[in-house]
């Protein structure tokens, strides 16, 4: 599935106000990540595995120059194969983003980590994409996923929530002139409303807990208590 515009707003001082805060996260993310497999859904245009040094890095999605061309809801990689999971802007672009995250997991080794990055809903991006009159095309024809409701998620298919980060507090304005202008509230957005930036980044660990053997009450058998070496040694003088 390519996403419409997706490849002209890339382009835009929007997109690269965006992609530079992204790039420069997911880069310090999954830089100490180790394993054997690594693998990036979606987003082609942009190497987001690049200072990962795990020796399998693969790039899967529904359209572009992607190392595995498949679709998302049923990733071609054998269950607990991978170390390690990128997901640039893919669920709240996707009409099923549900089965995706199920994928996700299903291809995780224990352990492994998830790093999803999407647009914050409760933000100026979000704000603008309730207008009446808001653009139909990339970014704001996504459906936005809350960083709670994504905890939620998460949490239901065992995933436990480490690391994340908000970032892009500027307003989305179109000229690169203001964007710059209004750079200072970066600084002041991580201080002081640090719910508020237009983008967040998430990283999550796939847990497997412990299995404990449950035997019905009827097959249980009650251990023999051994005993004492007193008890052994009057049970010894009566036999005699």
């Amino acid at each position: 599935m390519s996403i419409p515009g997706l490849d002209t707003w890339l382009q835009t001082p929007q997109g690269r106000y965006v992609m530079a805060w992204e790039q420069a996260r997911i880069d310090a993310m999954v830089a100490d990540v180790f394993g054997y497999n690594a693998l990036q859904l979606g987003l082609p245009q942009f190497r987001l595995l690049a200072q990962n040094r795990i020796p399998l890095r693969q790039t899967a999605g529904e359209s572009g120059a992607v190392d595995v061309l498949c679709d998302l809801r049923q990733l071609p990689f054998a269950a607990h194969s991978v170390d390690l999971v990128v997901m640039p802007h893919i669920l709240e672009f996707h009409a099923d983003p549900h089965q995706i995250l199920r994928e996700a997991e299903r291809v995780l080794i224990p352990e492994g980590q998830l790093v999803i990055v999407g647009f914050n809903p409760f933000s100026l991006w979000g704000m603008r994409r309730r207008l009446p009159d808001h653009a139909k095309n990339f970014p704001w024809s996504g459906d936005y996923i809350s960083v709670q409701r994504l905890k939620d998620w998460l949490q239901l298919l065992g995933f436990d929530v480490d690391r994340g980060n908000f970032g892009c507090y500027a307003p989305p304005c179109e000229q690169e002139y203001w964007l710059k202008r209004l750079h200072f509230m970066e600084a002041a957005g991580d201080r002081w409303w640090g719910f508020a930036g237009g983008v967040y980044l998430l990283r999550a660990v796939k847990r497997v807990h412990g299995m404990r053997l449950i035997v019905p009450w009827n097959q249980q058998k009650t251990p023999r208590k051994a005993l004492s070496p007193i008890a052994q040694k009057e049970i010894s003088q009566h036999g005699q």
